[in-house]
């Protein structure tokens, strides 16, 4: 278990370096080591027993790695939950998990966001973390004199994966509650430490471009990279956040709670190539099927689903990931996505995914964020419908909108409908919400 392990080590070799930065509180290895250790106990007091679920809402702070540390330390299993998770759902979980049984190798239960579907709990061994340890180490500067801040939620697969790399090799953790005021995240790079780095949703990458260009200009020496993920990332984007930090490391990682971190790509190579994940990392395998999904092996991948066996034999297939992701793998050997499966707009034989048509309309200069949607026409059926959000004092028109998107896609894929709204509705890890918009054309 690197993660436990190494704060171990970290607390007798190193004990007064920092570990977690808290506000204004600086957190040594020994500190935390003595209060995982303090926590285990409390634990085991209180009931914990080996191989059994923990169940736990999570909490942006150091709180957390305590408790996540000392549950592991108790031979038990993690089950981090969403903060504002409701009681009802969460004694739902409570109950689901523990009337199950769990091999020794079961480390964390890591609950989806369920925007596709039932929320799943997707069951992670002690050897997909490490493996993804292994993976980022092997690719990203993880080092001593690092800060890695995280302010996306910690039950979350994409934050959860940045402890473990950081503290092996004796970096330290600052955690945000979120980024609504991006002030919190350039005050932490002012911290005294040499170097910074911080995994962003492309929609909060899109918010810093737009709120505080010039401050991250300004901080462009401080962050050694930034990685992004979970979402696509339009190629505007990806030039302007290359152009406030020339020489930072940016990458775009292809990962996901099934199948850990599986390839990046580190498009501040002058290319920005939109959609490109680069080439799979160390201990992972890509495949392409015959009908163009992406096929995950390695010692990133999941368990299972807590006691879902159906829906486990549908993604994991002969010890390998079938994801929903469409895309193919370059004559160089990185692999592109194309889009999702189930978020692909058929409209009489033209197949459109609706992630590009989003990148175009985004590049427009009046429109601030847009989500493309089927729709229906009474004469020719299935059309697409762009909603977009102007940006501050303008006020953009359909036609001027559809002739941008013409000059950059094939005909078919510039949309019949436009609607001008306030906000698109998105997850709480920034994904555009999908299936909210299709729930209610339904209706």
């Amino acid at each position: 278990m690197y993660l436990e392990e190494s704060i171990r080590r970290f607390a007798h070799t190193s004990p007064d370096r920092v570990a977690v930065v808290e506000g204004e509180k600086f957190i040594s290895y020994s500190t935390l080591w003595q209060m995982i250790e303090e926590r285990k106990v409390q634990l085991q007091s209180s009931g914990l027993r080996p191989h059994r679920p923990y169940v736990f809402r999570t909490t942006q702070s150091v709180e957390f790695i305590i408790t996540y540390c000392a549950v592991h330390c108790a031979n038990a299993i993690t089950v981090p939950l969403e903060s504002k998770i409701p009681e009802a759902a969460l004694l739902t979980i409570k109950q689901e998990v523990e009337s199950c049984e769990f091999d020794e190798a079961t480390y964390d239960i890591l609950y989806t966001t369920g925007t596709t579907g039932k929320s799943k709990g997707v069951m992670l061994p002690v050897r997909a973390l490490d493996a993804c340890t292994e993976n980022f180490l092997a690719t990203m500067p993880f080092s001593e004199d690092l800060l890695f801040v995280i302010s996306g939620p910690l039950n979350h697969i994409a934050s959860l994966l940045k402890l473990h790399p950081t503290l092996n090799v004796g970096g330290a953790i600052s955690i945000l509650d979120g980024l609504r005021d991006v002030n919190t995240l350039f005050d932490t790079l002012n911290l005294p430490f040499k170097k910074f780095a911080t995994f962003l949703v492309p929609a909060s990458i899109h918010l810093l471009l737009q709120l505080a260009y010039d401050k991250l200009c300004q901080a462009s020496d401080k962050i050694s990279f930034i990685e992004t993920g979970a979402a696509p990332i339009t190629k505007q984007d990806m030039e302007q956040l290359c152009k406030a930090l020339p020489n930072s490391r940016l990458y775009n990682t292809l990962g996901a709670t099934e199948m850990g971190a599986v390839c990046t790509y580190d498009f501040n190579d002058g290319r920005h190539i939109e959609g490109c994940v680069g080439y799979p990392l160390k201990t992972s395998k890509v495949d392409i099927s015959s009908e163009g999904n992406i096929i995950v092996s390695g010692d990133t991948l999941m368990l299972g689903y807590v006691g879902d066996e159906e829906n486990t034999r549908k993604v994991l297939k002969d010890g390998k990931i079938h994801t929903s992701d469409l895309g193919y793998i370059d004559e160089v050997g990185m692999v592109h996505i194309r889009g999702r499966e189930g978020d692909v707009i058929n409209m009489g034989g033209f197949k459109v995914d609706p992630t590009e048509v989003e990148s175009a309309a985004a590049s427009h200069p009046e429109i601030q964020d847009c989500i493309c949607i089927a729709a229906t026409h009474p004469v020719i059926g299935t059309v697409l419908k762009l909603l977009a959000v102007p940006r501050e004092g303008c006020e953009p028109n359909a036609r001027t909108v559809a002739r941008h998107i013409k000059s950059l896609l094939e005909p078919y894929k510039v949309p019949t409908y436009y609607e001008f709204v306030e906000s698109i509705r998105r997850t709480y890890n920034g994904k555009l919400d999908r299936k909210f918009y299709k729930e209610s054309l339904s209706k």
